[in-house]
């Protein structure tokens, strides 16, 4: 990681993105808002899947566990080589802070944690004709069912490592890891659902470079205010 200083701040309050009043409200969103769009979405592809259709027990936890899995190393690829991908040129560098700079200067962002309708849904609908090609039904629906419950675990545990506080020794592996990706070297640390991809892919967060609870605290502060 290079000594360049990072600005960091931790105010749960919005900066504006654009000058367009519309613009910006499609920039922001309550957490809730994913739940609300896709688990009718999610109770649907289940329907669909399992109403009139011969699909085992068995074949369906597969669909269900790969459509889990599709969906923790979508969130790893799309966080490490889109979202974080920068370009060179003056508006690819705008861009880039619009879609995820913007997060690790304002990571505190209550209405900036979770993906915007105006980007979900396109993504959501162009990933069921992706999987729709090669997967065919009643599979497709179980296992895209089970694809966005991965998504909105995600969203969800974002939202929480940033603004609530939960105890239990799992979820301290995951708040640790996501937020050494922001306050100790954002090029690793991937994965915020699951970190397995980060382990398999070597962008993982050394052990022995573990900082104890204490210390992390005091890195969660802002590097400038």
């Amino acid at each position: 990681m290079s000594g360049k200083k990072l600005f960091v701040s931790n105010s749960t309050e919005s900066i504006r993105l654009f000058e367009s009043d519309w613009m910006e409200a499609l920039s922001k969103v309550h957490f809730s808002v994913p739940l609300i769009i896709f688990l009718p979405v999610i109770g649907f592809m289940f329907y669909l899947g399992f109403s009139g259709t011969s699909m085992g027990i068995g074949a369906a936890l597969v669909w269900i566990v790969l459509g889990f899995l599709s969906w923790t190393l979508t969130e790893y690829i799309m966080h490490r080589f889109v979202f974080h991908f920068e370009p060179k040129s003056e508006w690819g560098q705008k861009l880039h802070f619009i879609f995820h700079g913007i997060h690790h200067d304002y990571p505190c962002d209550r209405l900036r944690l979770v993906l915007p309708p105006s980007v979900s849904i396109p993504l959501a609908t162009g990933f069921f004709f992706l999987f729709r090609s090669f997967i065919p039904a009643p599979g497709l629906f179980v296992f895209f069912g089970s694809f966005l419950i991965g998504y909105l675990i995600y969203d969800m545990f974002h939202y929480a490592i940033h603004h609530l506080e939960v105890k239990g020794k799992l979820w301290n592996i995951l708040k640790t890891h996501h937020l050494k990706h922001h306050y100790v070297d954002p090029h690793k640390g991937y994965g915020v659902s699951s970190p397995v991809w980060d382990y398999i892919a070597q962008s993982h967060f050394e052990e022995s470079n573990n900082q104890p609870k204490e210390e992390l605290k005091e890195v969660e502060s802002p590097v400038e205010a």
